[in-house]
């Protein structure tokens, strides 16, 4: 596990979107695992400005998302789906049927679970995964339990997690307590891995994910036995 400490943001997503950048050069065909969130927002901005000034190419590219809110339709201003389009996708040339995510309104989540794990193997797998890191150590929606989660599933929310994510909600807006995820296992068949974190309240996460015992306690701790892991991160 290779740890960068930067020294604030802006660098932070300088940085990421470098990574990423050199390995869309390195194979203008690569299958990118994309987070949402407030922490990508930066590296996705910086991933325009180096699509726009010609110096990355978009059009071989295909991306999967880590996860979708389970209920929310795409047109749903905080879906994921909605906020790819926004952050990314809909800046840069990327082909819409090459950018995936969970569907958040298929009607049966087991089948959708199955269908977006098997859209992943017959891509050939993930190149690099970009992952943001929760509070309490869970990346996508993998939250902490009893024992990592293999493959893509259906999961409920945690309270801290709802907490979160609340503010991107509007006042009295329901917040989704249901999630479709990239299981822990599948994240882990990524050939590399990039770990993101900004700010002090990430920083116990940081920490046990880093230094800490790997334990479902902190899905994100895991990443130790990853062959191939940067973690960027700034207070």
């Amino acid at each position: 596990m290779k740890v960068l400490k930067v020294s604030d943001y802006a660098s932070l997503s300088k940085k990421s979107a470098t990574l990423i950048a050199a390995q869309i050069i390195r194979n203008p065909g690569s299958v990118l695992g994309l987070a949402t969130g407030s922490t990508p927002e930066g590296v996705y901005a910086e991933l325009i400005a180096l699509n726009k000034q010609g110096l990355i190419d978009f059009a071989g590219v295909t991306t999967v998302n880590l996860d979708e809110y389970y209920g929310l339709p795409g047109e749903h201003p905080q879906s994921y789906d909605y906020f790819m389009r926004q952050k990314l996708f809909s800046h840069v040339n990327i082909a819409a049927d090459c950018t995936h995510l969970p569907s958040g309104m298929a009607t049966d989540a087991e089948k959708e679970c199955r269908r977006y794990e098997q859209l992943i193997d017959r891509l050939g797998g993930i190149d690099l995964q970009l992952l943001g890191i929760g509070r309490n150590g869970h990346v996508g929606f993998n939250e902490p339990g009893k024992s990592f989660p293999p493959l893509t599933h259906l999961t409920d929310l945690t309270e801290d997690t709802l907490g979160a994510n609340s503010r991107f909600f509007g006042p009295g807006e329901k917040v989704p307590t249901q999630a479709i995820s990239m299981g822990i296992g599948t994240i882990m068949r990524a050939r590399s891995v990039l770990l993101i974190a900004s700010g002090p309240d990430k920083k116990w996460a940081l920490d046990k994910t880093i230094n800490g015992p790997v334990t479902p306690q902190v899905p994100a701790s895991v990443l130790q036995y990853h062959p191939d892991v940067t973690v960027i991160y700034c207070d």
